[in-house]
Order: structure tokens, then C-alpha cells, then sequence
């Protein structure tokens, strides 16, 4: 349930897109303007509307700690603006002097991309405010454009219908032609990041013309390797899907044919915006819990009375013991037993780890011990405990969540003992960490807060 708490009516074109920080809402539009609110109660700053554009502004997005705004336009540039004074902090001009369709900043703030009318992206090194590499679909419109969660690529959008996965180096790691036949219209990475084994999985919506909203998973490999396959095709809508947003927790999807959508990233609110020059603001109700709350009930009556615990990970060597018999597995109870297997350890089980330490040497029982652990991490995600908010190291929930130089968030505490033993490494992908500060997750935070008392 919604309800519909205040209209913005300010624009006086087409709004093509709305963007929430944690204490702002930014809205732009075809009458070239940009108007800044206060997410509190949406009255206007004193140094909005923002006028720097010479042409229809198409979309604009906020650093992390909501410092900086970036703007794109048909006038070939892309503005930061400072949130402080409202003043340009600078003008990026695009390669090629082609309109700017969209931009897209990295989670952690050190990266922006661009996208134009020419298929050109320029991608640019935000704290110098300089270029550092371009790319290029040819024949085609940039639209569309998402960083993953852990900064270290992103996702583009066409008008042509493709989506495709870049790194930082702009090399093409995916594409996924015709992925909506009309045109895509939006993209959006969820803010979760699954993983277990030797694969790490993302989570992707795309939008488009063609009336279909759908769900993808990005899987990355420890070989390198990318695979992109569609977990969910939405059919409900019967016009053009124009925008779709993940809420910050990850676990609500907006989507409809408005041209702009977002979720307040610390209130239960969505901005829309539509060619009707106006923006609304609604509340999400108590009652659109009723569903995650019925799953969580069903989910949770299968297991047994002792290991009904909301974490796989607080799981003792008694719970794992029982978990093998339920799954067929009695064979590896004594070995699971000898070995002090809980449920922590378990969730880190690898085929590596279940052959050299636990020696299990059949490939075949490796394979379905792990499948079945698969699923249990499965249903953690079923039952609403959204991944993010498990520190990857621990497959604890978090406390202190901070942000390594990876762009992943780990428990403060784990990451700074991983640091001082693994030589710098990071934890998700092995490379090198450029740097071993670590900044507090505040946003994070806060909506681990907020799941914790609703649960």
C-alpha cells in the first residue's frame, strides 16, 4: 500500500528524473532546471531551481554522502554542483560534444559515467574531475546506465535494446542483445551482492518499451568469467515501462510508466516524476510487509524446532548435524562433527576446503553438499535478510558495516584483522587494495537499524 503525501509542481516541462540522498531530493527537466528539496518536508532550497544548463536536462544523480549532484544534458555536458551553495563545481564536457542521456555515480564516489546520443561513454575519475577512458556502441542511444554495488563495473542500456557490462577499463565483459526488443529505457543493479562458493552473483532490473520489466543475475566466476542469464520476466504492465528503482535494502522493486522513480534511501518514500511537469512524493504503508512477513512464517515452519534461528551462521555443530540428516546426508555427520563444522563454517565450505580438509572424495557428494548450501543461503534471501547486511568475511550481520577500497562493505573489525593478515588483499575479488582506508557505511547502517526492529 501507498499514499499519495505531497505533489512538487514547480517544472514547468517534462520532469525526466528524480534522485533522493539521504537528506535531499533532486528532480530535472526539459524546461532546463534542476530543483533542489528538503527530504524532510519537501520544501525548496533557497539556492533552487539550479540553472547552468543551456538545454533539456535528462538526468542527475548524487555522490554517496550527498555532497555533489551531477546533471547531463542535450547541451553535451555533465555539471557537478555543489549541495552546499547550489554553485557549479565543474563542467565535464563530453567527447564528441554529443547530448548526454544519462550519468551514473560509482557507490563509492570515485567514478561518474556518461552516456550520449552517439553511443559514446566517457567515464570519468571524479575527485580530479578528469577523464580517464571512453567507449562506444555504435548506432545507437545511451539511456540507460547502473554501477554495481561494488563499484568495480557497471551496466549500459540502449535504445538499440542491448545491455552490456563494463569494467573500469571500459572493456566489454557481458552483452546482452535485444534484452527488450523496443528499446531499454532503465537499468538498475540491486544493492545486494550474493555469494558462496566460487561464484559472486549480482542482481539486475532492466525496463523497456516493450511493456516487460525483468530481473537478471550477473555471475562472476573466480576464473574471471561473466554469465548473465533472466531470473524473472514481469508482465503486469500493459504500456511502456519507462523507469524502475531497487529500494536501499533491496528488497522492494518500483517500476511504471512514469519517467523517473526513486526510493528515499532512510525514509519509506518514492518520488515519481511524469510529463506532466509534476513530481509525487508517496509513503509505502505498514501493510506491504504482509507478503515478506507470510514468506518469512512459511519458510522459517520448515525447520526444526532448535534451528529456527533467523542465521545460517548462528547455527551450532548440533544444527549442522541435523541439517545433514533432514538433506540425506548422514554420511558427513561424524566427519562434520570431528571437524567442529557450524553453521558459520559451513556457508564458507568450498569444494577445495571439502576435499583437502574434510576429505570428501566423492566429486558427486561434494557437488550436493554444496548445492544444498546453496539453497540454505537461498532462503536466507527469501526470508527478507537482505545479503548486504552480512558482512562477507563473517556471514554475520553487521554492526559497524564500513567501506573497504574495494567498494564492498565488511564489519568494521573483520576487514581490519583480514588487512593486518592478508598482505592488503581484498576479501571479494584478491586484488590489491589501492588503500587501507576505511569509511564508516553510515546509510548502511542505519538500514540494518531499521530491519532489526521490524523483525
Amino acid at each position: 500500500m501507498t499514499s499519495l503525501i505531497c505533489t512538487l509542481q514547480h517544472h514547468q516541462d517534462d520532469v525526466n528524473w528524480c534522485a533522493f540522498a539521504a537528506k535531499l531530493l533532486a528532480t530535472c527537466s526539459g524546461d532546463k532546471t534542476l530543483r533542489i528539496y528538503d527530504a524532510r518536508d519537501f520544501s525548496e532550497l533557497p539556492f533552487s531551481p539550479l540553472t547552468g544548463h543551456g538545454y533539456t536536462v535528462h538526468c542527475c544523480c548524487f555522490s554517496a554522502c550527498g555532497q555533489f549532484l551531477a546533471s547531463c544534458s542535450t547541451d553535451a555536458t555533465t555539471v557537478i554542483w555543489s549541495m552546499v551553495s547550489g554553485e557549479i563545481e565543474a563542467v565535464l564536457e563530453h567527447p564528441g560534444r554529443s547530448p548526454v542521456r544519462i550519468c551514473a555515480f560509482s557507490p563509492d564516489s570515485l567514478h561518474l559515467v556518461s552516456g550520449a546520443s552517439d553511443g559514446t561513454l566517457a567515464l570519468w575519475d571524479f575527485p580530479s574531475r578528469q577523464l580517464r577512458r571512453t567507449g562506444a556502441v555504435n548506432d545507437t542511444t545511451m539511456v540507460a546506465c547502473s554501477f554495481s554495488p561494488c563499484s568495480q563495473m557497471f551496466m549500459t542500456g540502449s535504445t538499440y535494446g542491448d545491455l552490456r557490462l563494463w569494467d573500469l577499463r571500459m572493456n566489454q565483459l557481458h552483452a546482452e542483445k535485444n534484452a527488450h526488443d523496443l528499446g531499454v529505457s532503465c537499468c538498475t543493479f540491486a544493492p545486494s551482492i550474493l555469494s558462496g562458493g566460487q561464484v559472486v552473483q549480482f542482481r539486475v532490473a532492466s525496463c523497456g518499451q516493450d511493456s516487460l520489466l525483468k530481473i537478471w543475475a550477473i555471475n562472476k566466476f573466480s576464473s574471471g568469467a561473466y554469465k548473465m542469464k533472466l531470473l524473472h520476466m514481469l508482465t503486469g504492465q500493459s504500456a511502456p515501462v519507462l523507469s524502475c528503482a531497487y529500494s536501499s535494502d533491496g528488497q522492494l522493486l518500483v517500476s511504471g510508466y512514469v519517467t523517473a522513480c526513486a526510493f528515499s534511501p532512510t525514509s519509506p518514500l518514492i518520488a515519481t516524476g511524469s510529463m506532466d511537469k509534476t513530481v509525487n512524493i508517496w509513503r509505502l504503508e505498514d501493510g506491504c510487509s504482509g507478503n515478506e512477513e507470510s514468506a518469512q512464517t512459511s519458510i522459517k515452519g520448515r525447520a526444526s524446532g532448535g534451528r529456527s534461528k533467523l542465521l545460517v551462521s548462528d547455527w551450532s555443530e548440533d544444527d549442522v548435524s541435523q541439517w545433514l540428516l533432514e538433506e540425506g546426508l548422514e554420511g558427513l555427520v561424524d566427519r562434520f562433527k570431528g571437524n567442529n563444522i557450524d553453521g558459520t563454517e559451513l556457508l564458507s565450505l568450498t569444494k577445495e576446503t571439502l576435499a583437502s580438509e574434510l576429505h570428501v572424495e566423492s566429486v558427486g557428494l561434494r557437488s550436493k553438499l554444496l548445492r544444498k548450501v546453496e539453497e540454505l543461503k537461498s532462503d536466507s534471501v527469501c526470508l527478507g535478510i537482505p545479503d548486504e547486511f552480512l558482512c562477507p568475511i563473517t556471514r554475520e550481520l553487521m554492526k559497524e558495516p564500513v567501506i573497504a577500497a574495494d567498494g564492498y562493505s565488511y564489519e568494521k573489525e573483520a576487514i581490519e584483522s583480514w588487512i593486518s593478515t592478508k598482505n592488503r588483499s581484498s576479501p571479494m575479488t584478491n586484488l590489491p587494495l589501492l588503500t587501507t582506508l576505511l569509511t564508516p557505511n553510515h546509510t548502511l547502517k542505519m538500514a540494518i537499524g531499521r530491519w532489526k526492529t521490524s523483525h
